[in-house]
């Protein structure tokens, strides 16, 4: 592979005077491609209100509901496997086209459902499209991003889930004075029509320049760095590190492929399976473990369950009127989208470690306290007004707490940890952790609260935060300011 003799030749002063600027373009092209993540969260936030009319108009059980809720995390785990192949070989851009398409088409089939097993319909094909959503969009921006200013880039996945959900919560209320057979229908199908915007929007993308580069598309790729980047310089020293990055793919892949006839051209993430799983280097294995770990303690937290049964938990805690769960909750999401915002802008100022670490520890005490009302609200006949409010507060707190750390964190951090070579398909066996538990914590939670009421739960989620907050201090080392090529060699070290 050749790559033009541009090593940099910059301006010191200019460069340190302008690292701190956030590139408009690159700004714009992360927002694209983030917006998909909307459909995630707005189904997150209205399902929650939907659901309580669903029950009431199609005469379904609690199982149901539990099955109903967390089928879209559990059907996405199809999408998110399958989004890494299928992003080494027809790119970034169109993989995210064709989460919002498939997005698209599940939110239409919600919408006219005129049965249980029709709306099951929807919920599978639109997991799907937002399994694929999940690992590429941070992947992506990860990849356009420059170094100083990833951090907020690939966090605005999360960002937009938030949004997503405020969204949802907001149509809840406004649409909850409608007939019950007409309200949820209009809830769900109404995502359809964002999708069709999001999909036409990332159609006017660029292209990751590290995959252009590891299909020899250099002259590409050098276009968009340029676009992306400070000056020119910085372009062609950014340039020169995927280049080598990817010289080493192809020997790599050669070596491991039983052949040397691979080239860049007709490069479709070959043996990376192998690699991660198979035969992985102490640096690989290091690497599985934290982004597995990080995405297994995302769900573990229990915070999508939360959100999506919040009118159950604030049933529990003596607020019954409809119309109060649903303003409740409007309140959470606010609270959601505030933290999130301030966490995504400061991530390349305070690193990913202190915030991921002050989150999971805001976590457990939020959870802690959030038990301690819940059970005394189901011992107290009176339901004082102070334990209603100590529960809404250490709700509220537990879910900004993780819009502090794992929510963005999250994302962030699996995306950028891994190799070139490896990034789109090991990011996607990490999404794939990620939504294996939270359709297990979805589809159990009403379960269990059953039997060991929520205040048992809630402490049970108190105490996996505990050990999360272990698991983060000694596994996640820090990776802020760090190219994606650097950041390889920190988990070569002990």
């Amino acid at each position: 592979m050749e790559i033009e003799n541009q090593r940099p030749r910059s301006n010191p002063s200019s460069r340190t005077a302008n690292k701190g600027r956030l590139n408009k373009y690159a700004l714009a092209c992360a927002m694209l491609a983030s917006t998909n993540s909307i459909l995630l969260g707005y189904d997150i936030g209205v399902m929650s209100g939907a659901v309580l009319y669903i029950k009431d108009n199609l005469k379904i059980s609690r199982t149901q509901v539990e099955i109903l809720v967390g089928s879209l995390n559990v059907c996405s785990l199809i999408g998110s496997l399958a989004s890494g192949k299928t992003s080494d070989m027809i790119g970034r851009r169109y993989t995210i086209v064709l989460s919002a398409a498939t997005f698209l088409i599940g939110a239409v089939l919600m919408g006219l459902a005129p049965s249980f097993s029709y709306l099951m319909a929807g919920r599978v094909i639109a997991g799907i499209g937002v399994g694929y959503s999940l690992m590429i969009a941070p992947v992506y921006t990860a990849e356009l991003a420059p170094a100083m200013s990833r951090g907020f880039l690939s966090s605005l996945p999360e960002v937009f889930i938030n949004i997503g959900i405020l969204i949802g919560y907001i149509f809840n209320y406004a649409l909850s004075g409608l007939p019950e057979h007409i309200n949820w229908r209009l809830m769900l199908g109404i995502a359809g029509f964002p999708a069709i915007a999001i999909a036409g929007g990332v159609a006017m993308m660029p292209e990751s320049p590290r995959w252009l580069v590891m299909k020899g598309r250099l002259e590409e790729a050098r276009e968009i760095l340029i676009k992306t980047s400070v000056d020119e310089d910085e372009a062609n020293e950014r340039l020169h590190q995927i280049t080598k990055a990817a010289e080493d793919i192809m020997h790599t892949t050669a070596d491991g492929g039983g052949g040397s006839e691979i080239s860049q051209s007709n490069w479709k993430g070959q043996g990376v399976w192998k690699e991660l799983l198979l035969h992985p280097t102490k640096p690989i294995r290091r690497m599985l473990i934290a982004a597995i770990g990080i995405n297994f303690f995302m769900q573990a937290s229990g915070n999508d369950a939360v959100v999506y049964y919040t009118p159950e938990v604030f049933k529990a805690a003596g607020i019954h009127k409809r119309k109060q769960l649903v303003g409740v909750t409007i309140i959470m999401g606010l609270a959601k989208t505030s933290c999130v915002l301030i966490s995504a802008l400061h991530l390349d100022k305070y690193g990913r470690r202190p915030l991921l670490l002050l989150g999971s520890s805001g976590m457990a005490i939020s959870l802690a306290l959030l038990g301690l009302g819940s059970r005394y609200l189901q011992h107290s006949d009176q339901k004082p007004t102070w334990a209603i409010v100590l529960c809404v507060i250490a709700l509220c707190a537990d879910v900004s707490f993780f819009s502090i750390g794992l929510g963005p964190i999250t994302w962030v951090y699996s995306s950028e940890i891994f190799p070139s070579r490896l990034r789109a398909q090991g990011s996607s066996l990490a999404v794939s952790v990620n939504r294996v538990v939270s359709g297990v914590v979805s589809m159990t939670f009403l379960t269990i609260t059953g039997k060991i009421t929520f205040g048992g739960m809630f402490f049970i989620l108190s105490g996996i935060m505990v050990i999360a907050t272990v698991f983060f201090y000694y596994w996640l080392p820090e990776t802020k300011g760090k190219t994606l090529e650097e950041i390889e060699s920190i988990f070569e070290d002990k």
